[in-house]
């Protein structure tokens, strides 16, 4: 089992790792500024995930966070959750469920549901349920129509992380997709981007409309709560 992990931290691999924990708190840090409904900052962490295998995706959403951490406190105590979330993708791209778009949503939708799970705890036992996220107003909404903090955070996470994470795992699938596949098959596990139907031209076509859509809908449901 350790010479398979081993073999994923390639040369690429470790070159990798540092450009997409950068990818990961730039937007992070956008989204946390503009305090939008959403994260974005696992993109970079499903990237090397499907790339270079689950362990590499783990290492890179931990470290992530960890780093982040140094000048925004608020984002260390999330590093289990980012943990998860590059094991996760990186399992699914094993898997096959990053060859084509639809696959993607069902991807995002597993990382989602790891997500929530994982992050619960972490924001009822540390912030109460009210994080520095824009996804707390669902939080408070929730809490003032008498649900439990324990109910109400995990409901945030289940509307709040499919949209999240699907868009995530369909950008750093459009950005895999985007690479020249001599750059691709330089990594441990090239064959986890190989599409099964269609050409990569129009898979980004799909994925990029999905992300509109999904991220839509996602404010939408905002506005209405907030309303």
């Amino acid at each position: 089992m350790f010479e398979k992990i081993k073999k994923d931290f390639t040369t690429m691999t470790w070159v990798l790792i540092p450009v997409a924990i950068a990818i990961n708190i730039a937007i992070g840090q956008i989204v946390v500024l503009l305090k939008l409904p959403v994260f974005l900052d696992s993109i970079g962490t499903v990237l090397v995930g499907i790339v270079a295998g689950p362990w590499a995706g783990a290492l890179t959403g931990a470290l992530s966070n960890t780093i982040w951490g140094l000048f925004n406190p608020d984002s260390l105590p999330w590093w289990p959750v980012a943990f998860f979330i590059g094991l996760v993708a990186g399992l699914c791209a094993n898997a096959g469920l990053f060859k084509n778009w639809w696959k993607v949503i069902l991807s995002g939708f597993l990382i989602a549901l790891t997500a929530a799970i994982v992050s619960t705890p972490i924001s009822v036992y540390l912030y109460g349920g009210i994080t520095a996220s824009g996804s707390s107003f669902i939080t408070a909404y929730l809490l003032q129509t008498g649900q439990g903090v324990l109910s109400a955070v995990l409901s945030t996470g289940f509307l709040v992380e499919p949209v999240d994470k699907i868009t995530t795992a369909m950008l750093a699938f459009v950005i895999v997709q985007g690479l020249s596949k001599r750059l691709v098959a330089r990594f441990p596990r090239p064959e986890n981007a190989e599409v099964e139907s269609g050409n990569n031209t129009t898979q980004i076509i799909i994925a990029l409309v999905v992300v509109v859509v999904v991220v839509a809908l996602g404010f939408v449901v905002r506005n209405m709560l907030a309303g």
